[in-house]
């Protein structure tokens, strides 16, 4: 496959024409199964830039220099991997920092990644294997690991570790896919914006751990102030609008009214002198059937089970699943009427389903039933099973 690797440029004079050697003779001949591309995205740099790119083109083939102006990180990149898909054929597109901050010796490891059936990869500096440089001052080392860390807090993304670093590779549907809600987000943000993106969609991600340096010449283009400003923004806002059209708020109604079913079964049955783990057992499984129904056709429609057939096989899945919910209902009222007595069972049913049922059913309707999570190594046991 053809990959670009893409340079964004501004006043790099310095840096520029110390990292593409590097790239050229030391990394690029240690890929074989891919095609090795340079496209640099200058920015009108008024340092001469540019001309050294142009010096560098005639020694090396596979060197495209777009130049145009000005208007931040994002815009770059987004011109840039459209130059590189429309006017140079890209497959696969690199984003990687101009000023040799980033662990260019990592490349192959990233492209196998991609090779293994990952739509992107993400390098990171917070996960094992990967660190950000020593010598940074402690407010700035505070400043990345905290908005890291508030990123994946309230996105409830985990399973990502580093949200606002720039050295990453990804097919180039990935970014077909996204460009046009990209378009906005001409600075800094643009990294928040498009991983978000891209995991919204669906589309599998790897990372793969390096070691940040910092830059030995020139200046950081980051306005601190208007960068946190513009990434608080777009992660409260991203996420308010997420959870209001998600999945989750559509389960979390079915689920109330499935708790309902749920309540109003276990007092009439316990009042007609069943055990109140009893009563809520098949309380719950009335609850059962009215939530496959509803977050079938509701809550999950992009995934939703239409064929007959795979309906009778998913609704046992579902009612297997849903099985540890019983066990988790009828486990914590049993504990609780007999500590608290039998009054205090409507009180230990809300804990159940509040504290245990709700983010347990959630997280195995997601992976097992409509697929919509995909977990690494589950896909792997399928693999190897199937």
């Amino acid at each position: 496959m053809k990959v670009v690797v893409i340079l964004p440029t501004y006043n790099e004079k310095g840096n520029i024409d110390r990292l593409i050697p590097i790239l050229e003779k030391d990394i690029f001949p240690q890929i074989k199964k891919h095609d090795m591309n340079i496209l640099v995205v200058d920015d009108n740099s008024p340092d001469g830039t540019a001309n050294e790119v142009k010096k560098l083109m005639v020694k090396w083939g596979n060197i495209k220099l777009n130049t145009g102006e000005k208007q931040g990180l994002g815009a770059a990149y987004i011109r840039g991997m459209t130059f590189a898909i429309e006017k140079m054929g890209a497959d696969i597109l690199f984003e990687v920092d101009a000023d040799g901050q980033h662990d260019h010796k990592k490349i192959p490891e990233f492209l196998k990644r991609i090779d293994d059936g990952y739509d992107m990869v993400v390098g990171t500096r917070y996960s094992e294997g990967g660190s950000i440089p020593q010598n940074w001052p402690i407010h700035r080392k505070a400043f990345s690991i905290i908005a890291n860390i508030l990123i994946r807090t309230i996105f409830g993304r985990f399973t990502i570790h580093d949200w606002t670093g720039g050295f990453r590779a990804l097919k180039k549907e990935v970014f077909l896919k996204e460009k046009n809600k990209l378009t906005e987000f001409r600075g800094y943000t643009f990294q928040v914006s498009f991983l978000h993106k891209a995991l919204q969609d669906g589309f599998k991600i790897a990372e793969v751990p390096f070691h940040f340096t910092d830059r030995t010449l020139g200046d950081s283009k980051i306005a601190p102030t208007e960068y946190i400003i513009n990434v608080l923004r777009y992660v409260f806002v991203a996420r308010a609008i997420e959870l209001a059209y998600s999945p989750f708020l559509k389960y979390a109604i079915t689920g109330f009214v499935g708790y309902i079913i749920n309540a109003v079964t276990l007092e009439v049955l316990f009042r007609r002198g069943l055990h109140p783990a009893i009563a809520g057992a098949i309380g719950a499984e009335l609850s059962i059937i009215w939530n496959f129904a509803m977050n079938n056709f509701w809550s999950f429609s992009q995934y939703k089970i239409t064929k007959p057939i795979k309906v009778l096989f998913k609704f046992p899945q579902f009612n297997l699943v849903a099985l540890g919910s019983l066990v988790i209902i009828s486990a914590v009222l049993a504990i609780g009427t007999h500590f608290f007595g039998p009054s205090s069972r409507q009180i230990f049913l809300v804990i159940a389903i509040a504290l245990f049922v709700i983010p347990y059913s959630y997280t195995m309707y997601n992976i097992f039933i409509w697929k919509r999570w995909h977990i690494s190594f589950l896909s792997k046991l399928q693999k190897t099973v199937g």
